[in-house]
């Protein structure tokens, strides 16, 4: 049993025995979601953009960065490697700890708050930026639509300033950033059917365009399999990685599970086995199918498909990739507002952001956060927010890496529903593979980041400290 932690201290850490599994009641979260509902936010957050978007983009190169080609298939697997260790030292701790806030909560009970605030404050921006990135691939699909039908948004419109094109702002992507928002400001139990529904619809559009897609595969556009040598395939690892992590923001929803500490290691493993087959044999479809040159870097299947004479399917793979990339939008919308709600109830925020209204659902966080999404997917290019998105979370898989081993040593007695093998062994994979790709994003990626977390520091030392619950003086304490 660890000692009482000092209750001044930056490093106090959250006790596990305090946090009740039962999260619902009066102005709390309900438990709605079951195991398959939770696979489905997993699937949903990891499988969209990625396939859509990324695939093409990290395939073909833009201005910055040059295409990897096929070898696509391998920053995807160097990504899910990294992503598979961390993946595991999540299930321990969702195993554990079924509440509100994932890598914040987990970050806060095992290495103290300050730890917990630096990542909870890195998580609010990172999921906001991955709502911005996945609504921008969802205009580009849009616009491939639209295009099918005979209807062509003015540039303008469809495109930012910084893209070169002649763009204003992206219209498409804040609308989309403001409906995803109405749904999930519908209440969880509605989200989590709708998200059940969509990921179905959007694992069936997957196999139908992979067992379509595999005859018109030409073997010759594998050749060269890695055009441009390995640096740019490290490069595109850490940019497709935010594509292989969606179980992240599904932990986040572990309060509003039925079953928690049961169903929560299982939907993690899940999710990625799930997601991380279907990338393998989507990126050889789309790199076969097309010379990754022609590939379109904001709707790579649909161009792939009109590519060779079927521009009716791409129409269609259009639309329904609009649907299907909706479901990872709605679950890291879900994972930003209850990581917000969970450093609000914790004092570290002020206590109007934990409010709920009588569904349970934090409607306050919701809008504000889907407004920012909204703003940074209207003004922003695709790469600079897919990029500002991954440090965020691989300096978060660091965290709950670290965390995992401090914390199986240091409470050896804290009952576990699922123990990840192999310790220390995995997690330090988890910590030097995430170290790793973070030192492949560009340096304009880690000054936002900085600035980022110097704002929040100001935040903690000048409100969240001395307002913390774990503080027996904070004046939220003597209030209640």
């Amino acid at each position: 049993m660890s000692s009482a932690p000092n209750p001044l201290s930056i490093f106090r850490k959250k006790p596990i025995e305090e946090m009740e599994e039962e999260g619902g009641g009066e102005g709390g979260l309900f438990r709605s979601l079951g195991l398959w509902q939770l696979t489905a936010i997993g699937v949903g957050g990891i499988i969209g953009v990625g396939i859509f978007s990324l695939a093409g983009l990290v395939a073909h190169g833009d201005s910055a960065n040059p295409g990897v080609g096929p070898a696509v298939l391998i920053s995807f697997l160097i990504a899910g490697v990294a992503s598979a260790a961390a993946a595991l030292s999540y299930a321990e701790f969702a195993g554990m700890i079924p509440k509100a806030g994932s890598a914040y909560t987990y970050g806060y009970v095992a290495l103290g708050e300050v730890i917990g605030w630096f990542i909870g404050w890195d998580l609010l921006l990172e999921y906001v930026a991955i709502v911005a990135v996945v609504a921008i691939g969802i205009s580009g699909y849009l616009n491939f639509f639209l295009a099918g039908l005979g209807f062509q948004l003015p540039v303008e419109l469809t495109s930012t300033f910084d893209e070169g094109k002649g763009g204003w702002i992206n219209l498409p992507a804040i609308l989309v950033c403001l409906l995803v928002t109405w749904i999930l400001s519908r209440g969880t139990k509605a989200f989590g059917r709708f998200e059940l529904i969509a990921v179905g619809l959007k694992v069936v559009l997957i196999l139908f365009i992979i067992g379509l897609g595999v005859f018109f595969v030409n073997t010759k556009n594998y050749n060269p399999f890695m055009p441009t040598g390995f640096g740019p395939v490290f490069t595109g690892a850490a940019t497709v990685f935010f594509a292989v992590f969606g179980y992240d923001a599904m932990s986040t929803a572990a309060e509003e599970a039925k079953e928690g500490k049961k169903h929560m290691p299982k939907a993690i493993i899940l999710s990625l086995v799930i997601a991380m087959v279907l990338y393998v044999m989507a990126t050889l479809v789309l790199t076969g199918m097309q010379n990754y040159k022609d590939i379109d870097p904001k709707a790579g299947f649909a161009s792939a498909f009109s590519g060779v004479g079927m521009p009716v399917i791409a129409t269609i793979i259009s639309a329904f990739a609009v649907l299907s990339i909706l479901t990872v939008m709605l679950t890291f919308l879900l994972g930003v507002t209850r990581v917000w709600f969970s450093m609000s109830r914790d004092g570290l925020l002020p206590k109007w952001f934990s409010k709920v209204d009588h569904g349970g659902t934090p409607q306050r966080v919701t809008w504000i956060a889907g407004g920012a999404a909204a703003l940074l997917a209207g003004v922003l290019p695709i790469r600079q927010v897919a990029d500002l998105t991954n440090i965020g979370i691989l300096a978060a898989f660091v965290v709950v890496s670290v965390s995992v081993i401090v914390f199986r040593y240091s409470r050896p007695d804290a009952p576990r529903e699922f123990r990840l093998p192999f310790m220390p062994v995995v997690p330090l994979i988890g910590v030097v593979s995430s170290l790793f790709l973070i030192s492949q994003l560009h340096w304009e990626t880690w000054l936002r980041f900085g600035v980022w977390l110097v704002i929040g520091l100001i935040i903690y030392f000048s409100y969240g400290r001395k307002n913390s619950v774990m503080n027996p003086g904070s004046p939220r304490n003597l209030v209640d």
